[in-house]
C-alpha cells in the first residue's frame, strides 16, 4: 500500500478548489543521491612505543598452601576393582538436580535394594548402600542384566563411571 508524502512547502488552505485544467497528480521528483567518501587506507602497522622500565618491584611473599587445597587435589586413578569387588555396570547419565544416576547393568549381574555399591571413575570414588531403584519411574526391588534404571546417589556421578558390587 502506498503512503502519502508530507508536503514540504507552505501548508495549503483547505477547502480551495483546484482551477480547471490542473491535475491533482504531483510531478515525479528525482531523489538526490548522496556521495559517500572513500575510507582512507591505513599504512603498515607499527608497534606502540615501549615505556622505559622503572625500578623492579620486589616479589610478594610466597603463600603457604592450605591443608584443604592439598586434600581437594586427588591423583587420577584408573577404575580398577579391589580383589573382592565385582564389576556390575556403568553410569550412562547423571541428573544433578535430583542426584540420580542412570546405570546399565552388564550381563550376568543383578542389583537389589540393600546391596553396597562402589562408583569409581576419573574423579569419582565413593561407596553407598542402595536405598532406591527405579525402572521407568516405578520403584522396584531388584534389577537384572541389560536394564536401564535410576539410582539415588550420595555424591556426584559422571557418565562412564564404573559401578562395582561390594560384598557385605
Amino acid at each position: 500500500m502506498a503512503t502519502r508524502k508530507k508536503a514540504k512547502g507552505k501548508a495549503k488552505a483547505r477547502g480551495k478548489k483546484m482551477p480547471a485544467g490542473k491535475s491533482t497528480r504531483r510531478k515525479a521528483v528525482k531523489k538526490a543521491t548522496t556521495i559517500r567518501k572513500k575510507t582512507a587506507k591505513k599504512g603498515p602497522l607499527r608497534p606502540a612505543p615501549r615505556k622505559k622500565a622503572g625500578p623492579a618491584k620486589p616479589a610478594g611473599k610466597p603463600r603457604p598452601i592450605s591443608g584443604q587445597a592439598r586434600e581437594a587435589v586427588r591423583p587420577s586413578r584408573p577404575a580398577k576393582p579391589a580383589s573382592s569387588e565385582q564389576r556390575i555396570g556403568v553410569v550412562t547419565h547423571y541428573f544433578s538436580h535430583l542426584s540420580v544416576a542412570v546405570m546399565q547393568l552388564e550381563t550376568g549381574a543383578t542389583l537389589r535394594v540393600g546391596d553396597v555399591i562402589r562408583v569409581r571413575g576419573h574423579t569419582t570414588d565413593f561407596k553407598q548402600k542402595v536405598e532406591s531403584l527405579e525402572v521407568d519411574h516405578a520403584p522396584v526391588a531388584e534389577v537384572g542384566p541389560k536394564d536401564d534404571f535410576g539410582l539415588k546417589v550420595i555424591e556426584h556421578a559422571r557418565e562412564n563411571d564404573v559401578v562395582f558390587k561390594v560384598p557385605s
